[in-house]
């Protein structure tokens, strides 16, 4: 008979990201019977709100989607699952012990970075806008700290440097819902032991605010770059050129033409291919498409041929 468990999360690991909740259907599909999805979530009203995507698959298996304002609220209900475990991915709120105790294997959670290191909610955008070669994936033991639980296993992804947030988002869940596929039968009998993190080498990452997604001019652009990778979806890059607010969704950095004068940061510039580029106190940044407000995402190239620099 299947072993019994319970899915917490929502399974999109950044602010703005979307998923096709490959954790879920790969417990699914390796016989696991999930009693039930508890999720957080609020119903945005705007246009643009998504429908939460776990539920959807949830619903085609015939699961209960439950979303409580605090996983305490439901002790009862929990409890009487009979789960031996329960597995996490990005839930957004702590749980408390009173919730963890209830399963005698604890809970399962998928960290995206390489613990101790980017301990917090903001792994995936932090290891971008460092610039990190690597970064990776732990299965640990959900504990009431902060990610501080013992670790199961853990996976390091190599990093090209030009990942966006949600491409990244979508390999490092991709490679955690086959580690807690290929760990769980370990740790439900026992035989895999999580081992302590050394809390001497953790690192915490400082949250987003919407406001820290304005682009500085002031800043180098190889570090504007990363930061639009980083912020898209949300909170997203947004700059005014020629007049109007834009997001910019796509950018790369230019090699700087030694023969040219120096010009002042936040200066715009036109590359030889008809694309906007901007000075920043290191560097030109070349905008290769943004997004005016109300508008479609569009090449740089097009919007410079409906507005005057």
């Amino acid at each position: 008979m299947s072993r019994p468990i319970v899915f917490f999360g929502n399974e999109r690991l950044a602010t703005g990201v979307q998923t096709t909740a490959p954790t879920l259907r790969a417990l699914l599909a390796a016989g696991y019977d999930v009693k039930a999805v508890v999720s957080h979530f609020v119903p945005g009203q705007s246009r643009s709100a998504r429908q939460l995507e776990i539920a959807v698959v949830a619903a085609e298996h015939s699961i209960p989607v439950l979303l409580p304002d605090r996983p305490a609220d439901i002790l009862e209900e929990l409890a009487a699952f009979g789960a031996d475990v329960a597995v996490l991915v990005a839930y957004g709120k702590i749980i408390p012990q009173s919730v963890i105790d209830l399963f005698p294997r604890g809970i399962v959670n998928i960290h995206p970075s390489l613990l101790p290191l980017h301990r917090g909610p903001i792994p995936i955008e932090s290891v971008i806008l460092d610039g990190s070669k690597t970064t990776g994936v732990s299965v640990m033991q959900l504990v009431k700290a902060m990610d501080a639980g013992p670790v199961f296993g853990q996976a390091e992804v190599g990093l090209h440097g030009q990942e966006t947030k949600q491409q990244l988002a979508d390999q490092l869940l991709e490679v955690g819902s086959q580690m807690v596929v290929e760990l769980l039968p370990g740790i439900l009998s026992g035989d895999i032991v999580a081992m302590p993190q050394d809390d001497s080498r953790a690192t915490y990452d400082e949250l987003i605010a919407k406001p820290d997604g304005l682009l500085d001019w002031q800043k180098p652009a190889v570090v504007l770059e990363r930061q639009i990778r980083a912020y898209s979806e949300w909170p997203k890059s947004q700059a005014v050129i020629a007049g109007k607010t834009v997001v910019v969704t796509s950018a790369h950095v230019a090699c700087p033409d030694p023969s040219s004068a120096p010009q002042k940061a936040g200066t715009l510039l036109s590359t030889p291919d008809k694309k906007i580029a901007v000075q920043t106190n290191d560097g030109v940044l070349v905008i290769d498409e943004l997004k005016p407000a109300g508008k479609n995402n569009m090449t740089s190239a097009a919007f410079l041929a409906g507005n005057r620099l």
